[in-house]
């Protein structure tokens, strides 16, 4: 999954404000092998802002229909945790909605059983605001499953069949390094719900503060290590900047464990 920051203040550095440049972008990342393209209009970096719904719909809605007009071959995700953003980005094309929120905002729930696209539940402690403060846990994975089982079961009574149901731990949303750390080591008890996981490392600053790296843009070497494991450990999906670099690990890692490439 390649990450289309369509933001002026993304912490990795790569964020584009003109609709020509991420239109661009998004066809750059299918010639470097992209399977699926994520888009967002509001950076969710730890102490962030929010942006109103109608600023975030500028941002995205433009993108989104540019792409759809020129055929573009991938499935479109919309990275919000707003329903009124999620409704016009899946009317525009969209077929994903990836929620930070985890489906916990007032009418998201009913938004995917009405339209039905696939959607990331995503775990986060706390809100972007917050969420780096003081992440606390007495279990930190059995507490990610117990959130994600739980939202997941909530949108399957809702009318979502659980086929379009995909589960995200959340690294670095109301985390610390070893609770990021010990997510990666454990991911198979998150697998075990029984649903595709997404991860996504990229960047993130628990491997600045791992590696003393405080530029987002060198931590690449790092994410290969955490996106190889990631796969190995059962993942299904890792959402990346660095389409062209992450695809050669992510096909190398599938090679490696016997996988059909």
């Amino acid at each position: 999954m390649g990450i289309l920051n369509v933001t002026p203040d993304s912490f990795s550095g790569d964020g584009v404000v003109d609709t020509d440049a991420a239109v661009a972008r998004a066809w750059r990342f299918v010639e470097e092998g992209a399977d699926i393209l994520d888009i967002g209009g509001e950076s969710t970096r730890p102490g962030s802002q929010p942006v109103p719904a109608d600023e975030e719909m500028r941002r995205v809605l433009p993108v989104i229909e540019r792409l759809m007009a020129q055929n573009f071959p991938l499935p479109i995700s919309v990275d919000t945790y707003k329903p009124e953003v999620a409704k016009r980005a899946l009317e525009a094309g969209a077929c994903i909605v990836n929620d930070i929120y985890g489906l916990r905002q007032p009418g998201m729930l009913e938004l995917v059983a009405e339209f039905k696209p696939a959607v990331v539940i995503m775990h986060m402690q706390g809100t972007p605001q917050t969420m780096q403060l003081n992440p606390t846990y007495t279990d930190c994975v059995r507490e990610i499953c117990d959130f994600l089982r739980e939202q997941a079961e909530k949108a399957i009574a809702s009318g979502l069949p659980k086929e379009k149901i995909i589960v995200d731990p959340g690294i670095g949303f109301g985390k610390t390094v070893e609770h990021n750390l010990e997510i990666l080591r454990r991911l198979s008890e998150i697998k075990a719900l029984g649903y595709p996981v997404l991860i996504g490392t990229s960047r993130k600053s628990f491997i600045g503060k791992v590696l003393g790296i405080e530029v987002p843009t060198e931590r690449i070497w790092g994410t290969a290590a955490t996106v190889a494991v990631a796969i190995a450990n059962g993942a299904d999906i890792v959402r990346v900047h660095d389409v062209r670099e992450m695809v050669q690990v992510a096909r190398m890692t599938d090679a490696i464990l016997g996988r059909k490439l």
